[in-house]
């Protein structure tokens, strides 16, 4: 069994969303002792945003620039690890109501038609099914369904629904809020955290 663990956050040990895909991903490793653990940090080691020449790379032209080729080199290995994952495991911080670029940066190498999701006369039919992804989200305030802040949310709706694009349909979030509205709030959405991470693994 294979599990991918893909962090995003930029603020190194102080992420809320990196303590809690490094927690999600020991209760993985406790409860499938043989698992195979595979990591890619997306701040210390970003994929390239895509460009005209990578997307020409992507339909067979050869990339004459060396740091193209490099960067579409990577791509494809970021393609190849998910693919190859049973468990996604993903920290996902929200900036600005949505992901961090470098996560869109990272997805974008994994949407691709023929390897992930397929066009065809009755519509879009995802290729990357059976996977379970379990997401890491963070956020300083509070924008889940119900709160005043809700319609702000393209974060958990964005991941929602590309990984359900990809014909996953085992996604769970773990949700960190209100982390920035004081040390107590902070705490305590940690702890609930927590303990929704201990009861995915019992």
């Amino acid at each position: 069994m294979n599990l991918l663990h893909v962090d995003s956050s930029i603020l190194g040990p102080g992420s809320v969303s990196r303590q809690l895909s490094a927690s999600i991903v020991a209760a993985q490793q406790a409860l499938h002792p043989k698992l195979q653990i595979v990591r890619r940090d997306l701040a210390a080691d970003p994929v390239g945003h895509l460009t005209g020449a990578h997307l020409a790379a992507g339909q067979g032209a050869v990339p004459e620039d060396a740091a193209i080729q490099h960067d579409f080199a990577a791509g494809q290995d970021a393609l190849d690890e998910f693919l190859a994952a049973d468990i996604v495991v993903v920290g996902a911080p929200m900036y600005n109501f949505a992901i961090p670029s470098q996560l869109k940066a990272w997805i974008d190498r994994l949407a691709i038609a023929g390897r992930t999701f397929r066009y065809s006369e009755t519509g879009v039919q995802g290729l990357a099914g059976g996977k379970t992804v379990i997401i890491a989200s963070s956020r300083g305030g509070f924008y889940s369904a119900g709160t005043p802040a809700a319609f702000l949310d393209h974060q958990e709706t964005y991941l929602r629904g590309v990984f359900g694009f990809f014909g996953i349909t085992d996604i769970t979030f773990i949700r960190a809020e209100g982390v920035a509205m004081g040390d107590a709030q902070r705490a305590q959405s940690l702890e609930t955290a927590e303990a929704e991470i201990k009861a995915l693994a019992a």
